[in-house]
């Protein structure tokens, strides 16, 4: 972690004057962020380049990442909101997109009670969202050559919220988030049983994907979710918990499951690649209403820490990327090429996994300035490319970046940090941003995402995730006018 230093001091990306600003900034952080000067255009852009993977030829470097709206129906079907974003998505210019959104492969597994579902009373439904978002491409470009759509499945483990109310589904027990949840000492975690159960589900899901037109689909292990926590099952008895074989078996598993039904499907993972230990609004500096710059749990009696992947056991406030990267080797021995790297979790923190200069109701101040956060995301991409080059990484973080996205990226594709740019957060704000830059017209300023947090405080209080400032729909909707209350409103 960096030093403390005040939040005052943190580079206010958009009062900056140019690149040359931008650069200086980065310098004065002692950052390494690397950044074009002059960003190119059509097909002498290094984002215009196509790269085939997997047999797959994809046709540009921007993809958009998996966006959850929260508004789905309560049987896991997309609702007239959750075609809107799709289309936006396929209006975007960017040939990869990965999983449009997490779908739930059972019920029990949703994160809310408005995630999307795949089964087989649904999977018409998911074939029209994803013909929706073709379309919407396909009259957005005029083709849509080089475009590869895929599809997130997730269980959401820990995190599982299918009704009203919490409903966890644990592998272990966890010193921090165990408290945090409010689970009782004899919580049940998973039997071996249970979880081979949620493999089959995650099989079936893959075939309907299949059969419906998606190209690949996702085994989801990030942010504190199911497949995620299988990584760090360290304390976990049985078949999926303690040594590294048995921690990605369900990998192993549902990647077996797969091929031997939905022969041809692709597989891609999104990974996790580095956590941190739980963070919280400092005590002494939160005031009612208005939490507290971000601080680590107290971890003094938990040394050396077995409960995250890709941290450093002995200073859990570092990465340690010795194990993910292993788990990049399994990937490419599996014959797995599409990764999409991004850290940590939203529920505990969120400023590593997703940087921003404004915390949702539920978080805490940004502990350093989220240019780190944003050098740290990148850099670990770039380590671990180097170290496996068969596979082709996604990269994450680049929302943040603001007016710099073009200048960043192109650099960062140009000088093979990565192979995509991957952006979430900014789809919900200024979808058209990527077909922007390779067409080479002005950014749209007064559209760039400038994380305000809002599509993630939305969800937090039962509302759908969108862009409210900025998205007009969303701006000028009954649900801005509830958002705006529940910001008001003291915290619960």
């Amino acid at each position: 972690m960096t030093k403390n230093v005040s939040m005052s001091k943190y580079v206010k990306l958009a009062t900056l004057r140019g690149v040359d600003d931008f650069l200086a900034a980065v310098q004065q952080l002692n950052l390494h962020i690397p950044c074009d000067q002059q960003v190119l255009s059509g097909n002498t852009s290094p984002l215009a380049q196509p790269i085939t993977v997997d047999g797959l030829t994809i046709g540009n470097r921007f993809a958009v990442q998996p966006m959850e709206g929260w508004d789905g129906t309560p049987d896991g079907k997309p609702s007239e909101l959750t075609f809107r974003r799709w289309r936006r998505f396929g209006s975007s210019g960017a040939k990869l997109v990965w999983g449009g959104e997490a779908v739930a492969v059972q019920h029990d597994g949703r994160a809310n009670p408005n995630q999307l579902v795949l089964n087989e009373d649904t999977r018409d439904d998911l074939a029209r969202l994803r013909d929706a978002l073709v379309e919407e491409h396909r009259k957005a470009t005029g083709s849509t050559d080089g475009l590869v759509v895929g599809l997130q499945l997730t269980h959401s483990g820990r995190y599982s919220r299918p009704k009203d109310k919490p409903e966890p589904r644990i592998l272990y027990r966890h010193p921090i988030l165990d408290r945090r949840l409010g689970l009782p000492d004899d919580y049940p975690v998973l039997t071996d049983g249970e979880i081979r159960q949620i493999i089959d589900s995650f099989i079936r899901a893959a075939n309907l994907a299949w059969q419906i037109g998606f190209q690949f689909v996702d085994i989801k292990h990030c942010h504190g979710y199911l497949g995620h926590e299988f990584l760090s099952a360290y304390t976990r008895e049985g078949d999926y918990g303690g040594s590294f074989e048995n921690r990605t078996r369900f990998l192993r598993e549902v990647v077996q499951g797969i091929r031997a039904e939905a022969d041809g499907l692709r597989i891609g993972v999104r990974l996790s690649a580095f956590d941190m230990i739980p963070f919280r609004p400092d005590p002494e500096t939160s005031r009612p209403g208005k939490p507290g710059r971000g601080v680590p749990e107290p971890y003094e009696g938990l040394l050396p820490y077995r409960w995250g992947f890709g941290v450093n056991p002995y200073h859990p406030t570092e990465p340690d990327l010795t194990e993910p990267a292993a788990f990049l080797a399994l990937l490419r021995d599996m014959g797995i090429r599409l990764v999409n790297l991004t850290a940590g979790s939203p529920y505990y923190n969120p400023h590593i996994q997703r940087p921003a200069l404004y915390p949702p109701s539920d978080g805490y101040q940004p502990p350093e300035d989220p240019l780190v956060g944003v050098a740290r995301q990148m850099g670990a991409v770039r380590t671990l490319k180097e170290q496996l080059p068969e596979l082709a990484f996604v990269g994450t973080a680049y929302t943040y970046l603001q007016e710099f996205i073009p200048h960043v990226a192109q650099a960062a594709v140009r000088e093979g940090w990565t192979d995509f740019v991957g952006l979430g957060r900014m789809m919900l704000a200024y979808p058209e941003l990527p077909r922007d830059v390779l067409d080479g017209r002005p950014l749209q300023t007064a559209r760039l995402c400038r994380t305000f947090s809002d599509c993630t405080t939305a969800p937090r209080n039962g509302l759908p995730s969108g862009c409210y400032p900025l998205d007009e729909f969303y701006k000028r909707s009954p649900m801005a006018e509830q958002l705006r209350r529940v910001k008001q409103s003291p915290p619960r």
